[in-house]
């Protein structure tokens, strides 16, 4: 089996170690003896993205995210046919942001979305942010698991229909709305920083699995090799106890 990827604004979203989650789908594919394939997109590169097993966009400042939107537009119908062919899709805070319907910056400048989800992000009161390691409860097509990270956002998302997850520490999609990120089954969106991926090996699979699925669509999550993940596993422990949350 091959795994193909594309990381889209390599460049000028990678903010937070994101690199840090291509290193892990590398490595953990390399060790079940799966090919990785590892291409990128800047503004203005040619790319037919329906041609990838799975698509990841990173986070990065407001700066960054109004430079790519002109070249990210043009790119949606070209999204839309990978998403309908099956190509997941990994959105880590701007990432997910620009799947909605749009996002206020800081400066209050409306920074126009693809529109393919109902949920909008608009700026935090006072330029407050949330700010801090997160913990949350969720379920992955039947797999139950705990997701540990750390958001950094102004943003506040909003009218959210699918969250990731249930807030069990922190603050989520927004301040008081008690559930972070989104997940559809076509894509995973998420504040969680960190990197992600690092310290989550559940699912760092989940994404493998859910990306393998559009050449394999009879393969199931069990199907992959097991590895071990002890030291991952002790470090997610450390924070389970630092915040009195049972594994």
């Amino acid at each position: 089996m091959n795994l193909k990827v594309c990381w889209m604004y390599h460049d000028i979203m990678d903010l937070y170690g994101d690199k840090g989650n291509m290193m892990v789908l590398k490595k953990r594919c390399l060790d079940r003896g799966i090919d990785f394939t590892l291409d990128t997109c800047g503004i203005g590169q040619e790319r037919d993205l329906s041609d990838y097993d799975l698509i990841f966009l990173g986070g990065g400042a407001d700066k960054e995210q109004i430079s790519l939107i002109p070249d990210l537009l043009a790119r949606k119908e070209n999204i839309k046919k990978a998403m309908d062919e099956n190509t997941f899709i990994l959105l880590i805070c701007g990432g997910y942001q620009l799947f909605g319907q749009y996002y206020i910056a800081a400066d209050g400048q409306k920074i126009e979305g693809l529109k393919f989800y109902d949920y909008y992000t608009d700026t935090g009161a006072q330029k407050s942010r949330c700010i801090g390691n997160i913990v949350i409860d969720a379920n992955l097509d039947g797999i139950q698991t705990k997701i540990v990270g750390f958001e950094n956002h102004g943003g506040q998302t909003l009218n959210v229909s699918k969250p990731l997850g249930k807030v069990l520490y922190g603050c989520g999609n927004s301040f008081d709305s008690g559930f972070e990120g989104f997940y559809d089954g076509k894509i995973l969106g998420t504040y969680l920083h960190g990197p992600l991926l690092p310290k989550n090996p559940v699912v760092a699979d989940f994404v493998i699995y859910k990306a393998l699925k559009k050449r394999n669509p009879n393969l199931k999550f069990e199907d992959l090799k097991p590895l071990d993940s002890g030291f991952e596993s002790k470090a997610r422990q450390t924070l389970f106890d630092r915040f009195h949350i049972e594994n």
